[in-house]
């Protein structure tokens, strides 16, 4: 063995030397081979992503304007049925006011003289006038009837210049004449200049009123004298059980053709279907939607294409889901809305090649974006790839240097380390110092510093794994709270299918994992229905062990038949008997009588509820509140009643609604509740507790929900729903 400037030639110094050269020449021929299939993959990895991106925008893109069409399509063809609605809805208060005078009339008939009376005069014509025509055969002078009718001359003709929908109105009598009021005085004359006789008696809307003996509407006809399309709004007259007459407005349906005609673009479409399925108006000339009269169009109802018909029967009873459907061989995304004053619907139609453009052009500039992005990594690649040629010598040739260094200061306590180290795996994780690494310089450092690493990597690892476990005990434990505590609540909805004469709707939303807010609606008996809402103090497994309690304790008083009052007297006993960690409730309890409409309350503590009386608006009801259960014993409650009527809605909620915070520490409060609850009033329970979620949602936005958030609403229908 020699000894060269330093290096012990054939000694362990050159053994090391060689060997780390060997190691860093392979190393370095490894990293350059990987760095030259990494610069390849990479581009074939950009290409791959770029179409999957674009297969993941289309998607997305899809899904994005499918709930915006979902969303804005529907309300649109909702306001619109409901706009197309309105028209047809004043139309039949006109004549249900024609019926009343005339009612009135017949039932004091020997209190009127016979007023005059004349037939259609075409100098008239453009002005609106009171005018007679009748049956052939016919005298109108020898009616017992028309001179009495006629006395309703100047209703009709207020009525008529009071309405800008009404074509004309009317009183037919039962000998075959009819009193009326238009301003087309001059579309009643023959070519002999003779008023045209008129078959009062056959015509469709006579026979119709009289056939279902109650206020009808035609389907849509031509008229008899200008053919222009209407229909006829028309209702019988009894006097003692007896047909006297038949009073009834005209309405030509050219300025709901307008609508339609004008609400159509050339992104999309509107139609109108009658309650026989047939298309009544509609922009399309041609396809599925072209508009025919009644006598000539099909019931769509029976289409062949069944998604198309089972749309149109779904949207003449309620309001649809955005569809997508087949339509005159295009995919289509409609939705509808019913007009519930004549059982027609509002179809809205939207082609899907529309609303595929934004995707479309999306991709187009995503294309491009992502060609010039690969084309600038690829020329920084080359430039990196130079660069690198240049490092990687450099480190080689300091690798060489530091090579000779370390094999002239680092042998056997060095290797020695290195086995004992690389053979740590597994549970062996023990370094240990020994005699070899005692070596007085920083070997001996470096041994004792992984040495201490060593024992205090076993002992963190002993830590995390004591922790991790403890942690996956309590989150399983907290997963099987909240799925006990949400079973413990009424979750399926509708809750009584059975029960025609309410309907309820509750959710419940803890602040965290669980909560101590809860609901609950029970049925004591078949004509009593419990209602509860209530608050515990505090938060987490505490309070949802409290709010259990309570809850079963509200519920198995509530069944023994007591009051509202007595029950939460009751509670308050047995809860105030064993509370050492002083926790208290908020309650709400009411008790529905389902035949009377009556609810009996009872507040302990708890929020105002909001009550909508029928066809109005949601309004607080302030009581005198009760105090909190569990804070002091022998407190008596006191009640009070709720009167509700068909159409009433009772809303109850917890203090986290009013009190959701957003991130400027302002409150939701009652005001902005009210207003989501008064957006709209006649909605079902589940869609008003929708509304003041989204709205809680919009005031709160990023905000850390900080209390629980529960709700429940009750809509009461009475016996009216039972009878239809």
């Amino acid at each position: 063995m020699k000894i060269i400037r330093g290096l012990k030639i054939g000694g362990l110094q050159q053994k090391i030397f060689n060997l780390m050269l060997l190691i860093i020449a392979v190393l370095v021929g490894i990293y350059t081979a990987f760095y030259f299939y990494q610069q390849k993959n990479l581009t074939q990895v950009v290409q791959e992503a770029s179409v999957e991106q674009q297969a993941s925008i289309t998607a997305v893109s899809e899904e994005t304007m499918a709930a915006v069409l979902n969303t804005s399509l529907s309300r649109t063809t909702a306001l619109q049925a409901y706009i197309a609605d309105d028209l047809f809805a004043d139309v039949r208060t006109d004549v249900e006011t024609l019926r009343a005078f005339a009612t009135e009339l017949f039932a004091h008939a020997e209190s009127f003289s016979a007023h005059p009376f004349s037939e259609p005069d075409p100098a008239l014509d453009g002005t609106p006038t009171v005018q007679m025509q009748h049956e052939q055969g016919v005298d109108p002078e020898a009616s017992e009837d028309l001179g009495l009718v006629a006395n309703m001359s100047e209703v009709m003709l207020a009525m008529f210049r009071s309405s800008n929908k009404l074509s004309s109105c009317f009183v037919a009598t039962t000998d075959g004449c009819i009193l009326f009021v238009d301003d087309r005085s001059g579309a009643y004359q023959g070519e002999d200049g003779r008023t045209v006789n008129f078959d009062v008696r056959s015509r469709p809307w006579y026979c119709q009123a009289v056939e279902e003996g109650d206020l009808i509407f035609t389907g849509v006809e031509a008229d008899a004298f200008t053919d222009i399309p209407g229909l006829v709004c028309a209702a019988p007259v009894y006097r003692d059980g007896k047909l006297v007459a038949v009073v009834g407005a005209d309405i030509f349906l050219t300025a709901i053709n307008d609508y339609v005609q004008n609400t159509s673009s050339e992104n999309g479409y509107l139609c109108v279907i009658s309650q026989d399925g047939q298309v009544l108006f509609s922009s399309r000339p041609e396809g599925v939607f072209k508009a025919e009269l009644s006598s000539a169009a099909p019931d769509l109802r029976a289409n062949e294409n069944r998604e198309l018909a089972a749309f149109i029967a779904q949207a003449l009873q309620e309001r649809t889901p955005l569809s997508l459907i087949e339509v005159d061989g295009k995919p289509c995304y409609l939705s509808g809305a019913p007009m519930g004053t004549l059982g027609w619907a509002v179809i809205s139609v939207v082609e899907k090649a529309v609303t595929d453009q934004p995707t479309q052009a999306m991709l187009q500039r995503y294309d491009e974006i992502n060609d010039g992005t690969l084309a600038a990594y690829e020329s920084g690649a080359a430039r990196s790839g130079n660069r690198f040629l240049v490092v990687l010598v450099a480190v080689f040739l300091l690798a060489v240097n530091g090579a000779l260094l370390l094999a002239s200061r680092v042998v056997k306590p060095l290797e020695h380390m290195t086995r004992r180290i690389n053979a740590l795996s597994g549970n062996d994780q023990a370094f240990e110092m020994e005699e070899v690494y005692r070596t007085d310089d920083e070997i001996e450092i470096l041994a004792e510093s992984f040495a201490s690493l060593s024992k205090k990597t076993r002992d963190y690892i002993a830590q995390i794994t004591q922790i991790t476990a403890e942690k996956e005990r309590i989150g399983t434990e907290l997963a099987l709270a909240t799925r006990i505590q949400a079973d413990m609540l009424p979750n399926i909805f509708p809750a009584f299918p059975e029960r025609p004469d309410f309907d309820v709707y509750a959710t419940m939303d803890p602040a965290k994992e669980v909560g101590g807010d809860f609901y609950d609606f029970f049925l004591i008996d078949e004509t009593h229905l419990g209602l509860v809402v209530a608050d515990v103090s505090g938060k987490g497994v505490p309070a949802a062990l409290f709010m259990m309690i309570s809850k079963i304790l509200v519920q198995n008083y509530a069944m023994t038949g007591r009051s509202p009052a007595e029950v939460l007297r009751a509670v308050n006993e047995q809860i105030c008997s064993n509370n050492r960690e002083e926790m208290f409730v908020t309650v709400w309890f009411g008790i529905l009588d389902t035949a009377t409409g009556t609810i009996t309350a009872a507040n302990a503590g708890h929020e105002y509820p909001a009550l909508m009386q029928s066809g109005g608006r949601f309004e607080l009801v302030k009581n005198r509140h009760g105090f909190v259960i569990g804070a002091l014993n022998g407190v008596r409650y006191r009640e009070y009643e709720l009167s509700l009527t068909p159409g009433t809605k009772l809303f109850l909620y917890t203090d986290g609604v009013p009190e959701a915070t957003n991130a400027a520490n302002e409150m939701f409060g009652t005001e902005r509740m009210l207003q989501a609850l008064n957006r709209e009033p006649g909605a079902s329970p589940e869609t008003l507790l929708r509304h003041v979620r989204e709205a809680v949602d919009g005031f709160v936005l990023d905000a850390e929900q900080f209390d629980d958030l529960t709700m429940l609403c009750l809509e009461y229908r009475g016996n009216e729903n039972t009878e239809e």
